[in-house]
């Protein structure tokens, strides 16, 4: 007897707990609970401490209420142009209605993949291969606003759509490898054209300035010169003027140039002219005394009359002798004392 007392406790006490653990359910933070009474929907549990009548309610499982991330695998997608690029898509959504994300559709999760691998090759159909690498901010546009029309009645919100990668084929890599790599060469090789153009025109004009700079100093130089040997002549020929210098002072700087003539080795042939016959006479009768009419020893044929001339003055015949001996086979005849005679070299 008492061990059947002792059974129906521990019935009882065992019915309680499940009771009581049936009856009070705890919902955690940015859960939500779905309650069905008699498999009707009954109400939507918030999070906290909720209280259920027992073996009349049931509590679906929970669903997170939190913003989700998922990550389609790569689909094949033909654009305009007739190419199949795979597009690895990624899906920001939440759930924001308990009641239609468990009523509305069986698996939201697959619908919005499903969903998004359509819309994404309507979007990406209307594109060639180009467009459709560089509009990814168009596409992903696109893509939300249809997502997120299309989802609102099954109680989710879809945030954002990414593309993670778009991929071509690997022939179409190749080419487009290819044809990146020749515009570079191409702009390089327009860059070091460039450069060697403003080389060139800057080289160009450095000398242009060089050379002009060069030829204003050479003038500048030139006219400088000229002024200078210009005054130098103006101030030799004042200093004469006022020296007032006579004949004979003349004559024998007149010879004293004469044996510069016969300088430098290339000199072969020289020729005196015929005013040193005069010169002879000044300085001789400057040093001797004597001038063409002086006394002197008679020279044969010297006079026009028949009459013996005289010698010229041992001085002039010392001056005359300092003419280079290697010019004197080819002088003229210099005159000595009469004038028209054929003086003696």
């Amino acid at each position: 007897m008492d061990i059947a007392v002792a059974v129906v406790l521990l019935v009882l006490v065992a019915f309680v707990i499940i009771v009581l653990v049936r009856s009070v359910r705890i919902v955690p933070q940015a859960r939500a609970g779905v309650v069905e009474r008699l498999g009707k929907y009954q109400r939507t549990l918030n999070p906290g401490l909720t209280l259920l009548i027992p073996f009349v309610d049931r509590l679906l499982p929970l669903l997170d209420l939190r913003e989700q991330v998922v990550s389609f695998p790569p689909q094949p997608v033909i654009t305009e142009d007739n190419l199949v690029v795979s597009i690895d898509t990624v899906v920001y959504f939440q759930v924001t209605d308990a009641r239609a994300a468990t009523y509305e559709i069986a698996n939201y999760i697959q619908a919005v993949e499903q969903l998004t691998t359509t819309t994404l090759r309507n979007v990406v159909g209307g594109l060639n291969l180009e467009e459709a690498l560089t509009s990814r901010d168009q596409i992903n546009g696109q893509l939300r606003g249809v997502l997120d029309e299309a989802t609102g009645r099954w109680g989710i919100r879809v945030s954002r759509v990414e593309l993670k990668a778009i991929d071509p084929p690997h022939s179409i890599q190749d080419s487009m490898e290819k044809q990146m790599r020749a515009e570079r060469d191409r702009r390089a090789a327009i860059l070091t054209a460039e450069g060697t153009k403003q080389s060139a025109i800057l080289t160009a004009e450095g000398q242009r300035q060089s050379s002009i700079l060069k030829a204003e100093g050479d003038a500048q130089a030139a006219i400088l010169r000229a002024d200078g040997e210009a005054q130098a002549i103006q101030k030799v020929f004042d200093a004469i003027h006022k020296g007032n210098p006579d004949h004979k002072l003349l004559a024998y700087q007149y010879l004293q140039t004469l044996p510069k003539l016969a300088e430098g080795t290339s000199n072969k042939l020289w020729i005196i002219p015929s005013e040193v016959g005069e010169a002879l006479k000044g300085i001789g009768g400057a040093l001797g005394g004597f001038g063409p009419a002086a006394d002197a020893e008679h020279v044969p044929g010297g006079n026009p009359d028949g009459r013996p001339g005289r010698q010229a003055p041992v001085a002039a015949a010392g001056a005359a002798a300092a003419v280079p001996a290697a010019a004197a086979p080819v002088a003229p005849p210099v005159p000595t004392s009469a004038p028209g005679s054929a003086p003696e070299a």
